[in-house]
């Protein structure tokens, strides 16, 4: 017997939804046969068998969020002997099972779970999410192993515990959306990679002190050169590149210059902070799963070209939920890009575990003194979000202040 685990498909992920099952109870299963869809912190992952057998038991049901290392199936491989855990997933040794009275057999569940006194059986967040809903779970009916509740039962029971509150009544206070007559509202259910963004963004911004630093840049000359250097690309058969490849190169550079930018914060305990060798820069995209940070690793060793094909690809993957869990991994900076959207210029919530992140507003032409005359040039604006415990004002500045430099510049991108 298999023991299959919830597994860590990310350095960040603490725990995983169960997208989709594709085996049933009793279905046959094959070498590189694909169990199920897995929703981490980063992506929905295609989680394949390692071992040939026969699905012998389902233990977590789509759609419930489970801590990894969490039981979520067995597989029977006939071999009769004490369930191990299928591979490449890290579990404890294998103990030696104890036969469980008939026909009384409860499956399992590594996740913790609470009885009260009315006899709900519920893990701690089944039970926090229940209190934060108002939910009463005595009159939730239990899904899961011996008619534990899961989360999923409780998205079903939600709806039925909302209450209008009459038109002209005083509207209570609550901790989440208020869904009333007058407003008209309705509850959309988040999509677990939505809860997840949530999560981190939220904890991001609580628990990492933002401070915030802006500049803008005469962008003329990277226009000018962006479109030199496509009309010579299109001559030759070759992508265009963008704005976006060419700013993405210059942050690259710029964090050579100032490696203690390209750094992480890793405990109030620790003595220490990581200052990362390579650079590998992550590009923050809005797909239709969610928002995802493909990463370009090694990004100062590229060229425009090589950056921007590049970026088009994992862009393209990230739509269509492509994307691996190693693409979107090892980032050390993060640029986040809403100039196609018209926005002159916002603030970026860091993407943690990196130190910084580099919003980027749209290029538009503006009066700029040069020399003594005002000319009509494009001009870029930018804002750096940094962590202030691992990067200063002066450094921020001094940054961005060589970021500056290489736009107004640009030859020394593509040289």
């Amino acid at each position: 017997m298999i023991d299959i685990t919830m597994p860590r498909l990310s350095d960040t992920m603490e725990e995983g939804t169960i997208a989709t099952w594709h085996k049933k109870v009793g279905d046959t299963i094959k070498v590189g046969d694909l169990l199920c869809e897995i929703e981490s912190d980063k992506a929905t992952m295609e989680y394949e068998a390692y071992e040939a057998g026969t699905l012998a038991e389902i233990v977590v049901p789509a759609g419930e969020l489970v801590a990894i290392g969490t039981l979520i199936a067995r597989v029977d491989n006939g071999k009769g002997d004490a369930p191990k855990a299928a591979a490449p997933v890290a579990t404890p040794e294998p103990v030696a099972a104890t036969p469980a009275p008939a026909p009384a057999a409860v499956a399992p569940v590594a996740a913790p779970v609470e009885h009260d006194a009315v006899g709900v059986v519920a893990s701690p967040l089944v039970r926090r999410l229940a209190r934060e809903q108002s939910l009463d779970l005595s009159s939730v009916r239990g899904t899961g192993p011996g008619g534990r509740i899961i989360r999923a039962d409780l998205d079903k029971a939600a709806p039925a515990h909302v209450t209008e509150t009459p038109r002209g009544a005083a509207l209570p206070m609550t901790s989440g959306p208020l869904v009333d007559e007058k407003r008209g509202s309705s509850e959309i259910p988040f999509t677990p990679v939505r809860r997840v963004i949530a999560r981190r963004l939220g904890d991001s911004a609580r628990s990492i002190p933002h401070f915030y630093v802006t500049a803008s840049a005469d962008a003329e000359a990277l226009v000018t050169l962006r479109a030199e250097l496509n009309e010579q690309l299109a001559a030759l058969g070759r992508p265009k590149v963008s704005i976006n490849d060419l700013l993405i190169r210059a942050c690259a550079l710029a964090l050579r210059e100032h490696p203690l930018v390209n750094a992480s914060y890793v405990s109030d305990s620790s003595p220490t902070m990581l200052v990362h060798d390579r650079v590998n820069i992550g590009v923050a995209v809005a797909s239709n799963n969610g928002l995802v940070v493909p990463v370009l690793v090694d990004a100062d060793h590229k060229t425009v070209s090589e950056l921007g094909a590049e970026a088009k690809e994992l862009i393209t993957q990230a739509s269509t939920k492509g994307l691996s869990i190693d693409q979107m991994s090892g980032g050390t900076f993060t640029i986040s890009n809403l100039g196609m959207f018209g926005v002159e210029e916002f603030t970026a919530i860091i993407n943690p575990p990196e130190g910084a992140i580099l919003a980027v507003g749209g290029t538009k032409k503006e009066a700029v003194v040069v020399g003594d005359e005002i000319a009509i040039h494009h001009v870029m604006r930018y804002t750096l979000s940094a962590d202030h415990r691992i990067i200063d004002g002066a450094l921020a500045a001094q940054f961005l202040q060589t970021l500056t430099r290489l736009i107004e510049n640009p030859l020394s991108l593509i040289i």
